[in-house]
């Protein structure tokens, strides 16, 4: 992807691993990106930390469709155990960064992951951003694998016509205020309700 993206025009490419175990390995990062791990601040509440409108268009690699989603590999947002609602459209982890994105006017121009994320995508971003699905889900926990060097190329494929298509893209952005709702998927109490009956 990185490597897509420079050939394509990027100048400057920041990666940010979102993940808790920090999945990213840094010294096998492809040459020419800078790279953000560990946790604690300023990594806390910032799932896009450094992000600011100088920068062109959001890429979000190895992601997951949102909770529920029957065929999405790991689906979740967030937690395993919670789903979200933003004005009434119910939103996974991408359309929740490409939201923050978008409130600087950067457009996501890129997703990759399975079959059931890259159609998320595109419900959400348009026809315009691309996406490369490296493998179909047939269980939360169970999923088709593509052969790794045809995946590899179609990431590089697909990240050098992201950065042709930028222009095309638009930033994702929801009407304010924002009417935000949260479910708990726990058989037993949420913590309000612990808070509740303690007081």
């Amino acid at each position: 992807v990185v490597r897509g993206l420079r050939d394509g025009g990027a100048t400057e490419i920041l990666i940010l691993d979102g993940h808790g175990s920090q999945t990213v390995i840094p010294h096998l990062i492809e040459p020419g990106a800078r790279h953000i791990t560990g946790k604690g601040k300023p990594r806390s509440g910032g799932v896009l930390w450094g992000l600011d409108k100088s920068y062109a268009g959001l890429v979000q690699i190895a992601a997951h469709a949102m909770r529920g989603t029957s065929d999405g590999v790991l689906n979740h947002t967030q937690s395993v155990v919670n789903r979200y609602w933003y004005n009434g459209v119910e939103s996974g982890e991408l359309a929740q960064s490409a939201a923050i994105a978008g409130f600087f006017g950067v457009p996501p121009i890129f997703v990759s992951g399975d079959e059931a994320t890259c159609r998320e995508a595109r419900n959400f971003f348009g026809e315009n951003c691309v996406t490369v699905a490296v493998k179909r889900g047939i269980a939360r926990e169970a999923a088709v694998l593509y052969p790794f060097e045809e995946t590899r190329q179609a990431l590089y494929e697909g990240a050098k016509r992201a950065m042709e298509v930028i222009k095309l893209c638009k930033p994702y952005t929801l009407e304010t205020p924002i009417k935000a709702k949260k479910q708990y998927l726990s058989s037993g109490p949420t913590i309000m309700e612990y808070l509740e009956k303690e007081s």
